[in-house]
């Protein structure tokens, strides 16, 4: 079975840790673009508790660009290799690139996450092709231009609504239900204001009976919340973690995993009735 899926078999959170192999990320500022430095972030994460390393070559910030395919493959695919020789851990791949996909998978990555929803030519049919499970994520617009003034009628029903539609799509394509995770896309395409509706009634999007990704992890709305930077956005960045599975999220996808797995530990012992 696929490591991501028997994961989620568990019935308890999955911390998803990010590693951003990009020189241009908006948390970490490029200090993982180095492969040396990738694997020693990972080995921390291992030891802290990490369930799955959330691999990524292009910058989904607001604002970025997209990279040529080919520099997006030499940063992601030699460090997806090396983390599967050397730990037993999950890999995620964070992309849209159908080359990327299929070639991740072979090297040992079990899920595809992609915050366009498999949109790009041939993506649908390069995921389905694997036996990866898949994110869909909602955004409006693209990274380079989707905070320029989003707008909705009813952001918790238009978001629930896209979703739906990609889950239709992905099936069409030969996806299979069980291989897909959604993730309500925060910060992608939405306002502070957005944010916090989609948060308060995150249990909607579970509708579909598929689980949840979810990432508040230093974002934005903990900086318009707090007035602190990116490097101060720990506190906030537990709560809103906290928050989101409280309301049904079964993956968090974090920069800060150990402070991540105490936080859930809690929260799963008072779940479980006590400690053991």
């Amino acid at each position: 079975m696929n490591l991501v899926a028997s994961l989620l078999k568990m019935k308890r959170p999955l911390i998803m840790g990010v590693l951003n192999v990009t020189p241009d990320s908006f948390s970490d500022g490029g200090r993982f673009f180095s492969p040396e430095r990738a694997l020693k972030a990972v080995a921390a994460m291992v030891e802290q508790g990490v369930d799955i390393i959330d691999v990524g070559g292009e910058s989904t910030r607001p604002g970025a660009l997209p990279v040529p395919e080919s520099e997006e493959q030499d940063r992601v695919l030699p460090v997806v290799a090396s983390i599967a020789e050397r730990f037993d851990v999950a890999i995620s791949l964070d992309t849209s690139t159908p080359s990327i996909m299929r070639e991740g998978v072979r090297l040992g990555a079990s899920l595809i996450n992609d915050v366009r929803s498999l949109s790009r030519p041939g993506a649908l049919e390069a995921a389905a092709a694997t036996d990866a499970m898949v994110c869909l994520m909602h955004m409006q617009g693209e990274p380079s231009s989707m905070q320029d003034n989003p707008r909705y009628d009813d952001v918790v029903a238009e978001v629930r609504d896209y979703l739906v539609a990609a889950v239709r799509r992905a099936e069409e394509a030969g996806i299979t239900r069980d291989r897909l995770v959604l993730d309500p896309g925060f910060g992608f395409g939405k306002s502070s204001d957005h944010n916090l509706s989609l948060l308060r009634d995150l249990q909607q999007m579970t509708v579909s009976g598929l689980p949840l990704l979810v990432g508040l992890s230093r974002k934005r709305l903990i900086g318009e919340l707090t007035g602190r930077p990116v490097d101060q956005r720990l506190a906030g960045s537990l709560a809103l973690a906290l928050l989101a599975v409280q309301r049904g999220a079964a993956i968090v996808r974090v920069h800060d995993v150990g402070p991540t797995v105490d936080v859930m530990k809690m929260w799963s012992a008072l779940e479980a009735g006590g400690v053991n």
